[in-house]
Formats: C-alpha cells, structure tokens, sequence
C-alpha cells in the first residue's frame, strides 16, 4: 500500500493535431514526471480522456507507458464502467502485467443505491488480481459512494486497499478516516483539497495539475506527509489560482492548455471536448509566466 501514498499522476493523454495518440508526447510527458519526483502514475483515468479510446488505442497506450516507465515507478490503470458484468469481464480479460494496481470508479448514470455500489465493487474484488482503489467521483457519476459503504468495502475485502474521494466533502473524507481499517489509504482527488486531507490524515493525491507542475506539487504532498506545514502551505497557495484555471472549463483541457505553454505536449482534445477559450488560455499563461 505504501507504494500509493504521495503523489500520482492522472496522465492525459497527448494526441497530435488529426487527433491520433502523440506517442512522441507521450514519452516527453512521462519522463517529465518521473524526473520531477511523482510517486506514481495512473493510466487511463478521466484525465486521460480513456472513454474516447477505443480498446486498440487502450493496449498499446498501457503498453507504452510500461515501457517507458521502466519499472521506475508503480502503474495504476483505470477500469470501470456502468455495467457490472462489462467490468467484471475487463477485469478477467486485459492484460495486466507490468500493472500494480486497478483503480475503478464507482458506476456513473445508473445511480444505484449503496447496496448496489457494494454489490458491483464485491463483483470486481472478487476477481481482481490486483489491488483495487475505489473512486468516488460524485460530480461524474452522479451517485456519491457514502463514507460507509467505503468502510464496509474496505472492512470485508482485502484486496481493496484505498479510495480516490473526490466528493469535495472534507466531512466526509474524514469520516473515512476515522473509520476505516489502519491500512487502508484515503487519497485526494481533488487538487485543491489535497492539503486538507494530509492534514486530516489523508494518504496523498492522484492529481491533474502535477501533469504540468509536478515538482511544485508533490513536493506539497511530501512536506505535508512530512508534517512540514509551512512549506505545504506556502506550495499549495501557490498552485491555487491555477488549479481553479484548469478545472473553469473542463479537464483535462486546462491542463492541456498549461502543458502546452509549458512546451511538453499539444494542447489537442478528442470530441466531444474542445480547448479552452482565448480567455481561459490567456489567463493560464498569464499565471505560468508569474512563476
């Protein structure tokens, strides 16, 4: 479990301008990680734009990452979905090696009750190789997985090791942590909140922003594990204005628009998403160049 405390990264996914995957970017992008000190990396999340691949693009984008990563650092791939047993069989079915861990997002549109959040996350631990991260994401799913049904799910499977909480409720999130098993790690998914939850007794952040800052910010997340509060606090204030710049028109096309200021990857999006406005954009350069 130690492996998922600190920083992860949710990587985007850089496409060229005819919208085919950059594996050029790809390769630039992961090293800037890497080098600038992040804990992990995350495949295939929301911020890697995962639901307008198709599973051609999905394989040889894991692949690549695997390869290049080198063993360097832990690999977390996202698999989740609205259907149980399409999960399930994800789950049984892709090819996981050279992966250390599945995070898989509470099941979106079909609002199912807490028993039925229970039963499909009972369904995917009880075939999962790999440990598992929950992720609670309200805002996309529209079904808030409640403190605790988290608990339960931690308490009655051992192969479901932490939760990305971005249900934007500190109430909540230490609710979790008052509850939950000694080993079970609690992680931010959500930028702005993530100095809260540290100081609150969370384990760390799977991050959007530390695709573009990732030195500034995981060195955030390590002073605060650290209990070094004053330089968290310093970095997290920082990083603040721009965090509210990333998310004002959708992510990950802010966090594209940075990185491409940055000069690491284009700033290119699949439908139905589209770039920031001239406004937006001309604010995150404005705010990069203050740096």
């Amino acid at each position: 479990m130690n492996k998922f405390k600190g920083t992860g990264v949710a990587i985007v996914t850089p496409f060229n301008d005819d919208k085919s995957v950059d594996f050029n970017g790809l390769e630039k992008l992961v090293e800037h990680l890497i080098i600038n000190g992040i804990n992990y990396l995350v495949v295939q999340g929301t911020t890697g734009e995962s639901v307008t691949l198709n599973k051609q693009e999905k394989e040889e984008i894991l692949a690549f990452i695997i390869k290049i990563n080198n063993e360097r650092l832990p690999i977390v791939l996202g698999i989740g979905g609205n259907c149980t047993a399409t999960v399930v069989e994800a789950f049984q079915t892709t090819n996981l090696t050279g992966v250390d861990a599945v995070l898989s997002v509470s099941p979106y549109y079909n609002k199912p009750t807490q028993e039925g959040i229970y039963q499909h996350y009972k369904a995917v631990a009880e075939v999962s190789k790999l440990p598992i991260i929950l992720y609670n994401v309200p805002g996309r799913t529209s079904s808030n997985v409640l403190a605790e049904t988290t608990v339960r799910l931690a308490n009655d499977f051992k192969n479901i090791i932490a939760v990305k909480e971005a249900s934007g409720s500190l109430e909540q999130c230490m609710e979790i942590i008052n509850t939950k098993p000694s080993d079970f790690l609690v992680i931010s998914g959500d930028d702005a909140l993530t100095l809260p939850m540290i100081a609150s007794g969370g384990d760390g952040v799977i991050s959007v922003l530390a695709n573009a800052f990732p030195k500034g910010f995981a060195g955030m997340v390590g002073s605060a594990l650290n209990n070094d509060m004053d330089s968290a606090r310093e970095l997290h204030y920082t990083y603040f204005s721009m965090i509210d710049l990333l998310f004002v028109e959708g992510n990950p096309a802010g966090v594209k628009a940075a990185l491409k200021e940055l000069k690491i990857i284009g700033d290119a999006v699949r439908l139905p998403l589209v770039n920031v406005s001239e406004k937006t954009n001309n604010q995150i350069k404005k705010l990069i160049a203050s740096y």
